[in-house]
């Protein structure tokens, strides 16, 4: 992670897909925005171009990969850097089934010598920055000093930055949606490893709502990740460049991205990609404004017509059926 990245937007699986970014991108262009998880068995052996074609626009982009063989993960690390990435990140905090039964995710926090080989085959052979995002511990990892362990493991591997979800992960008796909002925040123990290892760059991540709070936190750590509330509350990202980047460019309006979100979408369409796959992450453009509901129900009608979407932006919404 450059050190100038002071703001990004969570990797989130079945959301932030490229359309997504793309969306977000309109409203910030510091922002840093983070592919969904892949894993680095799909980028060998699957479609390359399905997993990994982005628009150029998205940039600084950073390519997450999941996985704990380190031969594998040099390989995908590869190919991200070929492709175009800014940086490749190590998932070390996912607590799914899924990842579970691969031994990746936030069970590699139990194995940070497995995370540390990963980090020295794909320094190898990229010479783009490479991150972890772990937990702050998993499971029976009580103590700060497991946490502090796992950091310097890795980072005498050759990772110099990390973002961590302030939260322990329960890989045993917690979905992974209760994983991101039932184990207790503790950002101090994420405050504290910035001070221990100042020459580190450390990101903090978990339960962030607002820009102010971003501000906050980086009075102690380098950099913080906004995710759920980036997603349904997509209009946020409009104040990153200028409040937290001192930006003196005028902040976009819902209109205008709306506008300039429909000419991409008529593009994709042109190329058979299907209206919804874009839409389903705009319902959120309107949050707490007067016609959110009828900007949603017009979303989610049963036929998604780009034109309903100008005529909302030129007749107004009390005209739109």
């Amino acid at each position: 992670m450059n050190s100038h990245v002071k703001f990004s937007v969570a990797p989130m699986m079945d959301w932030t897909d490229r359309h997504c970014r793309y969306f977000y991108r309109l409203m910030s262009k510091d922002a840093q925005l983070w592919t969904e998880m892949v894993t680095a068995k799909a980028i060998i052996h699957g479609d390359k171009n399905r997993l990994l074609d982005y628009d150029a626009q998205e940039h600084p982009l950073v390519l997450q990969l999941g996985g704990s063989d380190p031969k594998e993960m040099a390989i995908a690390a590869k190919v991200g850097q070929d492709w175009g990435y800014d940086e490749i990140n190590i998932n070390v905090g996912c607590p799914s089934d899924r990842v579970q039964s691969g031994s990746f995710g936030a069970c590699l926090m139990q194995t940070p010598d497995t995370v540390a080989q990963c980090i020295e085959s794909m320094g190898e052979v990229v010479d783009i920055p490479l991150s972890v995002k772990s937990r702050i511990g998993v499971d029976d990892m009580e103590n700060y000093e497991e946490l502090t362990n796992f950091i310097n493991i890795v980072s005498k591997a050759g990772c110099q930055n990390f973002v961590v979800h302030a939260r322990k992960a329960w890989l045993k008796g917690l979905s992974p949606k209760e994983n991101r909002t039932v184990p207790p925040l503790n950002y101090d123990w994420v405050y504290q490893l910035k001070r221990d290892f100042s020459e580190l760059t450390i990101g903090i991540n978990g339960g962030i709502m607002s820009l102010a709070e971003v501000s906050d936190h980086l009075e102690f750590v380098d950099n913080a990740m906004l995710g759920r509330a980036a997603y349904h509350q997509p209009y946020l990202l409009a104040g990153v460049d200028q409040t937290l980047y001192q930006k003196k460019h005028s902040v976009i309006t819902r209109e205008e991205v709306l506008l300039d979100f429909i000419e991409y979408m008529k593009i994709q369409q042109a190329n058979s990609v299907p209206i919804r796959s874009m839409t389903r992450h705009i319902l959120g453009l309107y949050h707490a404004q007067p016609n959110a509901k009828k900007f949603k129900r017009l979303l989610s009608g049963k036929v998604v017509e780009i034109g309903h979407l100008y005529e909302w932006l030129e007749r107004g919404i009390d005209h739109v059926e």
